[in-house]
């Protein structure tokens, strides 16, 4: 059936939908120039990644490396995870004195895996660390039992967590730009390997977040109050930790960065 509809109709139906339009788009023009100044301050943080320094590449230890770094791997419950790391460090060269893993008190097995492959390295040697006080986090205290404990010759202490992969050369590759750049400290932005569905929804945006706060990582512009540096791979001059108590400083700190 038909209904009969004059043009006054059809005119006052044209001009209540033209202002529906004009007020959507409003307000999608709105909502576009509040997220200008985010979008303009992402673009100045990743800018300055153009000119970060490129990625560190394996080498091979020199001479004057012989037995200068101390390596620390921090563990609890890490058994299904520690033996690529195990694995990774033993394959670096005469750069490395010794590998210290301190565990706390671990309770998956992870001790009997560290003395299978102790066995097989020397360099590598399991501690267990102290009763936690209460003012610390349970990672930079096993740390700070690794430093205190490793040998007083290392120039470097190298901690490293226990779920990294470590690949030959890597070791010498640090130690190699902290000396060409006359650095006290380095640490590495590493590749993450993704396996889970919750962890590819959730490292993108973590990272992204990072980037939109402190810029990309290696940037040479970034301001020192902005440098982040990742405990994941974290070289340090053993006389700097000396003169810092160690890692007290970031007693209280869960992440390392």
């Amino acid at each position: 059936m038909l209904f009969p509809t004059s043009r006054n109709t059809l005119l006052i139906l044209s001009n209540d939908l033209s202002a529906t339009v004009i007020e959507t788009s409003a307000l999608a023009l709105i909502a576009l120039v509040c997220q200008l100044p985010a979008v303009a301050l992402l673009l100045a943080r990743l800018l300055p990644g153009a000119l970060r320094q490129a990625p560190l590449l394996p080498c091979s230890a020199t001479p004057d490396m012989l037995g200068t770094v101390s390596v620390v791997v921090p563990t609890l419950n890490e058994a299904d995870r520690l033996g690529p790391c195990l694995s990774g460090l033993s394959r670096q060269t005469y750069e490395v004195r010794e590998i210290l893993v301190v565990d706390s008190h671990s309770q998956d097995g992870t001790p009997d895996l560290v003395k299978v492959a102790a066995a097989k390295d020397p360099r590598i040697r399991l501690l267990t660390d102290e009763p936690l006080p209460p003012d610390w986090v349970g990672r930079p205290w096993a740390l700070q039992a690794g430093f205190l404990n490793s040998a007083a010759a290392s120039r470097w202490i190298l901690g490293i967590d226990a779920d990294t992969r470590p690949q030959l050369g890597l070791v010498a590759a640090l130690v190699q730009a902290a000396a060409a750049q006359n650095y006290d400290l380095v640490s590495l932005a590493p590749r993450f390997v993704l396996k889970q569905a919750g962890e590819l929804w959730l490292q993108p945006a973590l990272l992204m977040t990072l980037i939109y706060r402190f810029g990309p990582t290696g940037g040479r512009l970034i301001p020192p109050e902005r440098v982040m540096a990742n405990g994941q791979c974290f070289l340090c001059r053993r006389s700097l930790l000396v003169q810092m108590q160690g890692y007290s400083s970031a007693r209280r700190s869960f992440v390392m960065m």
